[in-house]
């Protein structure tokens, strides 16, 4: 008598906007090829796929999602700048009414904030009993309401956050406090295990006040390593790339979120065309992504080009094969896909290390990472990496080992079944 497939009922914001959504499909679909039953519940669908279905109606849907913005909106003073840089998952619709949440083994929540899941519904959740496993792909679990707590290290502090930043608040009593201390009461209820996505992010979080007492174990972003590349298909002539030159790229989802730091990485070629003159003459730099003020790039010297956002996977994955160099000047990333995608194409990683690019770069073996906004460093990184002899293939390979889809689909079934064993 076979076994019964394991159910596995997963939570993401949106099946394909955003990193976060990306990576959570690629579980999803990596977890079916090992055997799960897994279901992918989303707040936003974009593809139809029979195993991906909407957690609530569009009305419901857009109901929570102004409820927890115009909450923020008056806390934080009206200020549209910060609007998106915090959550507090304050609404959201019910979990529990939802067929397949009820009838899963494990539950995984994702990248859940705006509007998809509160609090509330999370506690409910977890007085059900079952496991319930929660990936941490930014440092707002870690937080009071911060994605990314950059200079602020409140979360760390015994007060429980409050005086927020991103609420240009002076009260210890503010709305992060309030929702820390929410967060707080929730993670006590049991049978919930947080899940980072590199190395650093759990040493942050084990950190902050928060989850420093509770279990969080790291398990990295799948990729689909086999779809990359190392060599330029023969007999492709694409318009954007030159032959005779080495490329240097660069590229995000927005290039000019402040969060990726494209200033740094213009400082840096410009340093590098000032001071190698011959080397920056027979390279270019490669831009793309979207890029709402094309004046970020009007400064830089560096003979380079804008190419705007990539639409077609196959012309992104031959872009990395043609790459000597891929850069990333972000001031944080908790695990930076661009820089894996890099090396599964062959090419060499350099950045900044804030966040989870140790998890990917060994220093000089095979990347580079420069010291923290040390424009100089990141462009003697460039030069270095230009420089090598790299085996192409190896680096791929290395990829595999870490990042693989299969492995780390079945890191995560390893993880369902201790706590269902556990959980009895």
């Amino acid at each position: 008598m076979t076994s019964k497939p394991l159910k596995v009922a997963i939570l993401s914001h949106s099946d394909n906007i955003g990193g976060a959504a990306v990576v959570t499909m690629r579980l999803h679909n990596a977890l079916r090829r090992e055997g799960v039953d897994s279901s992918m519940i989303v707040f936003t669908q974009i593809n139809p796929e029979a195993d991906v279905s909407p957690l609530s109606s569009r009305f419901s849907r857009g109901y929570h999602f102004m409820k927890e913005r115009m909450r923020i909106f008056l806390a934080n003073g009206m200020n549209r700048k910060n609007l998106f840089k915090v959550s507090i998952a304050n609404t959201g619709p019910s979990l529990l009414s939802n067929p397949i949440i009820k009838n899963a083994d494990v539950v995984v929540m994702s990248w859940v904030n705006q509007g998809m899941v509160s609090l509330k519904q999370v506690r409910k959740l977890l007085r059900c009993g079952k496991p319930v496993v929660w990936i941490m792909h930014d440092m707002w679990n870690m937080t009071g309401i911060c994605h990314h707590a950059l200079s602020c290290e409140r979360y760390k502090d015994p007060q429980q956050c409050g005086c927020c930043p991103f609420l240009n608040s002076n009260r210890q009593n503010d709305l992060s406090h309030k929702v820390w201390l929410k967060k707080e009461s929730v993670y006590k209820e049991g049978n919930l295990t947080f899940v980072a996505v590199s190395n650093w992010a759990r040493e942050k979080a084990l950190e902050s006040t928060l989850l420093h007492d509770k279990q969080v174990m790291t398990i990295f972003n799948p990729f689909p390593v086999d779809s990359f590349e190392t060599k330029w298909p023969e007999g492709y002539v694409p318009s954007v790339i030159q032959h005779d030159k080495k490329v240097i790229a660069m590229g995000a989802a927005r290039l000019d979120d402040p969060i990726k730091g494209i200033e740094y990485a213009v400082e840096a070629l410009n340093h590098l065309f000032d001071t190698n003159p011959d080397l920056s003459n027979n390279a270019e730099a490669i831009f793309f992504g979207t890029l709402r003020d094309e004046n970020k790039l009007a400064d830089l010297r560096f003979p380079h080009r804008f190419i705007g956002r990539i639409e077609d996977p196959a012309m992104l994955r031959r872009l990395y094969a043609r790459a000597s160099v891929v850069i990333s000047s972000s001031l944080y990333e908790t695990l930076p896909g661009t820089l894996i995608e890099a090396q599964a194409g062959g090419a060499i990683p350099v950045s900044f290390g804030k966040g989870g690019q140790g998890d990917i770069i060994k220093h000089k073996k095979n990347g580079y990472i420069a010291r923290y906004l040390d424009t100089k460093d990141m462009a003697a990184g460039i030069e270095w990496a230009l420089s090598q002899n790299i085996d192409r293939d190896s680096l791929h390979e290395s990829v595999r080992e870490r990042f693989a889809s299969e492995n780390i689909a079945q890191q995560y079934i390893a993880l369902f079944n201790r706590l269902l064993e556990k959980n009895g």
